[in-house]
């Protein structure tokens, strides 16, 4: 009987969808005809097919929040039928017992809970979708079984991640997380942060180095979302307590990404951040990014020493791997050899030998160091000093004819000396191998279709004193963001480094002592001719390429 109710029910369709309906008719046998296989050969969503089965067979149809607020019956059945069959019972207000279903041509299915619930149960009518989605939030649940529920607690648990495997590979969360994807491409985003709350699930993006909310995805549940992401990553959706990470390759589109993901469980459920990584972005040029002529030129010399150590300094998200891939990109040339541990390789070039680091087997900065120094490099880069067994390696690396690339966390240039020392580095050591130090921060670049130029008054200094901190004067024109579709409204779109270059002379190194002051090692370097960030970052305001308050959130006046 089933079967000429589904001809029955596909005839019912309309236009094309009753075409699509009756070609999955012809190509299917009637062993493996479902109302469900109907659905996929359709080209409507859940919900509009849902719709549709509801007016044929004039059922009430029950919507996602009604199925999350009923009282829910599914301790009598197994998780297992109740997936297969896409059934969800429960209680009514009255007290009766109701069957939500997405099939009602499926008489097997209402037989068999009609033994459990008892004969004459009132049948309405959900999507696919939906009955998953609620099946997913009460089987994971802690809702306590009912009596006659024969299943020992380990067989739960399998049960539980089974649902969740399930629902997660389902077409709602997978369309969910496609979509954030897309969105965090379209909007040039680095990170997504998606973050469980009491009332729901937040996502922000990234974008330009600040973080933006953007819309959740609506009818996902946020365990179902993570679990799809910790799928993708290759992580243990089982494991709920401790922090995860992993690592993906996605096609969007056109491009294809690689996505560093880390999960941490908290208050209401695990949050993951997503880090973004187009693989086909290209290398940036010297020329772009950001350095001031003269700067510029001492980066290039100090390039083409043969060997000693040139640091990046600055915060995380401050473009240090940028700078150091351009400064690779540059030295790659095939007389030279050149070796990289990073974490995680983020730019790949063809011709570099890069590995990635992996604690969990030994593989370390200073384990991959010592492997480095008999491979015959001319050149090596680290990805960070993070230890002083690391840092004690890449200074002997430079004293025996190499030229050492790598990066540190410090505010100044300055910084980075006493910061050494403290890692237990020789001071005679540092002053013999240490060429240049880098600090830098990213500017967000003001939007060239909306910016708008201003030339400062008495009045906008007296009522700003921001631009007066940074040494404007009356008459001065300056460039201040407005706001359109391309910018997001923002006033901004793209960023650009600002940075100071403290290359080391007799001067510098003469204060390098034990106790080394980051202060007396600045002040030397300014009287050389050191151009500071927050100098760097003034003169890219007068041209109009940043602004004011710009350059207030990223540098310090000193």
């Amino acid at each position: 009987m089933t079967i000429h109710v589904l001809v029955d029910f596909a005839t019912h369709l309309s236009g094309r969808t009753r075409l699509q309906a009756h070609t999955a008719l012809d190509s299917t046998t009637s062993s493996d005809l479902t109302m469900r296989r109907l659905w996929e050969a359709s080209e409507l969503s859940a919900a509009d097919f849902a719709e549709e089965v509801a007016r044929f067979y004039e059922l009430r149809r029950l919507t996602l929040p009604e199925l999350i607020a009923a009282t829910p019956l599914t301790g009598r059945f197994s998780p297992r039928f109740l997936r297969e069959m896409a059934l969800f019972p429960y209680q009514a207000a009255d007290g009766k017992h109701r069957l939500a279903l997405a099939d009602p041509s499926d008489d097997a299915a209402i037989r068999a809970a009609e033994i459990v619930l008892g004969p004459g149960v009132a049948c309405d009518v959900a999507s696919f979708e939906d009955i998953a989605t609620v099946l997913s939030e009460r089987l994971t649940g802690k809702e306590p079984a009912s009596e006659g529920v024969a299943e020992t607690a380990a067989a739960g648990a399998a049960d539980d991640i089974e649902s969740l495997r399930d629902l997660a590979s389902g077409a709602p969360v997978v369309r969910a997380v496609s979509d954030l994807l897309e969105k965090a491409v379209e909007l040039r985003a680095s990170d997504i942060h998606i973050e469980p709350m009491r009332t729901g699930v937040t996502v922000r993006m990234r974008v330009d180095g600040l973080l933006r909310i953007v819309p959740s995805p609506t009818g996902v549940l946020p365990q179902a979302l993570i679990s799809r992401i910790k799928i993708l990553s290759g992580l243990n959706i089982a494991e709920r307590r401790l922090p995860q990470d992993g690592a993906a390759r996605l096609k969007l589109a056109r491009s294809e990404i690689d996505i560093r993901v880390a999960t941490m469980p908290t208050q209401h459920g695990e949050s993951a951040v997503l880090r973004l990584l187009p693989r086909d972005r290209g290398l940036l040029d010297i020329t772009k990014l950001g350095f001031l002529a003269a700067d510029e030129k001492r980066v290039s010399r100090l390039l083409d020493l043969p060997h000693g150590m040139i640091v990046v300094t600055g915060p995380t998200g401050s473009g240090k791997t940028t700078s150091l891939a351009t400064m690779l990109s540059i030295l790659n040339q095939p007389l030279r050899k050149i070796l990289t541990i990073e974490d995680p390789v983020e730019y790949e070039i063809a011709g570099l030998n890069q590995s990635q680091v992996k604690p969990s087997i030994g593989l370390t900065f200073a384990t991959a160091m010592r492997a480095f120094v008999r491979q015959d490099p001319d050149v090596i880069m680290v990805g960070e000093i993070r230890d002083a067994e690391t840092a004690s390696i890449a200074v002997h690396a430079a004293l025996t004819g190499h030229l050492v690339l790598t990066t540190l966390h410090t505010e100044t240039a300055a910084a980075a000396v006493p910061r050494l020392l403290d890692l237990g580095v020789e001071g005679f050591l540092l002053r013999s191998v240490l060429r240049a130090v880098i600090a830098q921060r990213l500017v967000r670049n003001l939007c060239d279709r909306c910016k708008k130029k201003h030339m400062l008054s008495r009045a906008d200094l007296d009522a700003d004193p921001r631009h007066a901190t940074l040494g404007f004067r009356p008459g001065e024109i300056i460039c201040e963001p407005v706001g359109c579709e391309r910018c997001g409204g923002s006033g901004y779109r793209g960023r650009q480094g600002v940075f100071e270059v403290l290359e080391l002379n007799d001067a510098i190194r003469a204060t390098m002592s034990a106790h080394a002051d980051a202060v007396a090692i600045d002040k030397a370097a300014r009287d050389a001719g050191m151009t500071t960030m927050i100098e760097d970052a003034i003169a890219k305001c007068r041209a109009g390429t940043t602004s004011a308050a710009e350059v207030l959130r990223v540098t310090t006046v000193r």
